[in-house]
């Protein structure tokens, strides 16, 4: 669902550099604890700061689900599709964590963002995030995390990856990090035990590429990507193979700040609502693997908090030593 890549070799050999070196110098670290692998690229957009609030430029961003590059490439049509349409300036801005772009809408210096389920479903109060739209995508508005391993591993299930390399792609992540910790915790497992090494991507089709050339053993990611690039880019994920799916989440909203105007979320739900009834709106938001944009239900996004209530219940028995009485 999302955009085209740049030539495949090149991305390549970027990501082994970063993980192969990555892994060689923490090769004698304890434990598994997590490593932040920087997969940022430089992409030309301007960052919004504390003196343009209040103007009439239109600012939004998008989470790093997929590298920056590919979501600037393919958004950028979007989003100039949703200024036109509602006649504004528009300022696209990208950060490399989903929690920058969470800060950013809380301060009301971004208008609107597309966003991970997980920060919204978790964050909601915290950064003041309404909904606005959701995608349909294949006829349904929810998805599913993949467990995924390289195409001849031996691995069957997540207990096979016992003492093997893992990637997860963000911190505030649903899918790829939110439910590999709950599927950890069913086995009575953590991460840092669990795995010899972690490392953090910053978007799932690095993670499906690091998996597909032996970077990783695994990795959790949005199943809507994988699909999007086993569509439309098979050599992605040809070497790769999904060994368990989560239970369905609600997909990646669209959120507005709680300090944008009611007229302009009026306007841009317009916009989105009805884009899928023209011709220039159809093919964008076929490009992106989108049937249309929906009106959305808080309720989509419940199992998400209840995931997170669960596993921080487990954390908290297993710091006073047991389950609560």
């Amino acid at each position: 669902m999302w955009a085209t890549l740049e030539p495949f070799h090149n991305r390549l050999a970027r990501l082994a550099l970063v993980i192969l070196c990555l892994l060689a110098v923490h090769g004698c670290d304890g434990g598994g604890a997590a490593k932040t692998v920087d997969f940022s690229r430089t992409v030309q957009v301007d960052r919004p700061s504390e003196d343009q609030r209040g103007g009439r430029k239109l600012r939004m961003a998008v989470a790093a689900m997929i590298s920056p590059k590919d979501t600037f490439d393919l958004y950028r049509q979007l989003l100039t599709y949703i200024s036109r349409r509602m006649d504004v300036e528009l300022e696209f801005v990208q950060r490399k964590t989903y929690a920058e772009i969470s800060e950013l809408l809380r301060q009301g210096l971004v208008d609107v963002a597309f966003v991970c389920s997980g920060p919204y479903a978790t964050g909601k109060q915290k950064y003041g995030l309404e909904l606005l739209a959701t995608p349909e995508i294949r006829g349904s508005h929810f998805y599913q995390a993949y467990l995924i391993v390289g195409k001849d591993s031996p691995c069957k299930e997540l207990r096979d990856l016992k003492g093997k390399t893992f990637a997860f792609t963000d911190p505030d992540s649903n899918t790829g990090r939110l439910v590999p910790l709950h599927w950890l915790a069913t086995l009575g497992e953590r991460p840092d035990s669990f795995f010899s090494k972690t490392i953090y991507t910053y978007s799932h089709d690095n993670s499906i590429l690091a998996v597909s050339r032996g970077l990783v053993d695994g990795a959790a990611v949005d199943g809507l990507i994988w699909e999007f690039y086993a569509r439309r880019n098979p050599e992605f994920t040809a070497q790769t193979r999904v060994i368990l799916k989560s239970e369905p989440f609600g997909i990646p909203p669209v959120v507005v700040s709680e300090h944008l105007d009611r007229g302009s979320k009026e306007r841009i739900q317009e916009v989105l609502f009805h884009m899928h009834e023209d011709a220039e709106g159809k093919k964008i938001l076929g490009d992106l693997s989108i049937d249309r944009f929906i009106a959305p239900s808080d309720e989509w996004y419940a199992s998400i908090r209840n995931l997170e209530r669960t596993m921080l219940s487990a954390t908290q028995d297993k710091g006073h030593g047991g389950a609560k009485p």
